[in-house]
């Protein structure tokens, strides 16, 4: 039986290990470099980085409450980012540039 990492529908595995945590969620420095000047706050910096290596990874993005934590917290680290920093995958009325 396929296991549901490699089914049309991927998901993260449960348990992901040191060594796959830097092979595919390592940014490296063109992509942190994009990132950041995509993004105007460390937290929308952090968020483009977790969908864009989760994009590379998995060929889809996954819902927010799906990352990981554990992803979350390495790709925070590896871009340098302050502990405190959060993803943040909501956006206001005016994300769009139109009013409702």
């Amino acid at each position: 039986m396929t296991s549901i990492e490699r089914t049309a529908y991927p998901r993260f595995i449960r348990l992901i290990t040191a060594r796959e945590l830097h092979v595919f969620f390592a940014p490296s420095e063109e992509e942190r470099a994009w990132a950041e000047a995509a993004t105007d706050s460390d937290e929308h910096w952090l968020t483009l980085l977790l969908a864009l290596k989760a994009y590379q990874r998995m060929g889809c993005f996954p819902k927010a409450h799906d990352v990981p934590d554990q992803v979350v917290e390495f790709v925070r680290r590896a871009a340098e980012l302050p502990e405190h920093t959060l993803p943040v995958y909501g956006f206001g009325r005016a994300a769009s540039g139109r009013e409702p």
